[in-house]
């Protein structure tokens, strides 16, 4: 038996290049306007809930930097959104393979690691989904209770961000973790299936 079942070794890469993307685009994004609110607006004008060190992309977006950054704004919207929805639909299939096969029971072996998996599967990914649907004039126009329950679109904005940070932290940790677990013989067995003996 393989120790990875070959569609959750798919779901697992489809998931990590989705990531990345998301991570790359979202930052382009972030670039534009580096400052965070509170409640429905938020703008140059109001005082931000907090800012991050860095330069914008736009001249009007004053962040204590004499210069520029060359704004990337229309690519990185357009693939984080279309790459969004790739990942969404890998993860319900994953979910849903989980569930029926009992992979979440049987292939997280310590309570820690469960109750870790289980919070960014259950909690993290589905608030990432909630908090960018809730910054879509198209979702939010159809559906206002997807931005009135997180109490604005500036507060989506700024909890889409903080969720962002957590899934980071997990990925790093993950990575440390399949390191010190074996890092060869564990990539292997998630490209092959099987380990080295």
């Amino acid at each position: 038996m393989p120790r990875h079942a070959g569609l959750v070794r798919t779901t697992h890469w489809i998931t990590t290049l989705c990531f990345f993307a998301l991570l790359l685009s979202g930052g382009e994004i972030v670039i534009s306007h580096p400052r965070f609110y509170w409640g429905e607006d938020g703008n140059v004008l109001m005082p931000a809930l907090f800012s991050l060190p860095i330069p914008a992309s736009r001249g009007a977006v004053q962040t204590g930097y004499n210069y520029v950054l060359k704004d990337q704004n229309g690519w990185s919207r357009y693939l984080h959104f279309q790459t969004g929805w790739i990942m969404v639909a890998t993860g319900l299939l994953y979910v849903g393979y989980g569930w029926r096969s009992r992979h979440f029971r049987m292939n997280f072996y310590n309570p820690l690691q469960r109750a870790t998996y289980l919070l960014v599967i259950f909690a993290l990914f589905p608030s990432m989904i909630w908090t960018g649907l809730a910054m879509s004039p198209a979702f939010t126009g159809a559906f206002p209770f997807l931005v009135d329950g997180l109490g604005g679109f500036q507060s989506a904005r700024t909890l889409h961000f903080f969720t962002t940070l957590a899934l980071v932290l997990f990925v790093i940790g993950h990575v440390v973790m399949v390191y010190r677990a074996g890092f060869r013989n564990r990539v292997q067995a998630m490209i092959t299936g099987k380990e080295q003996p």
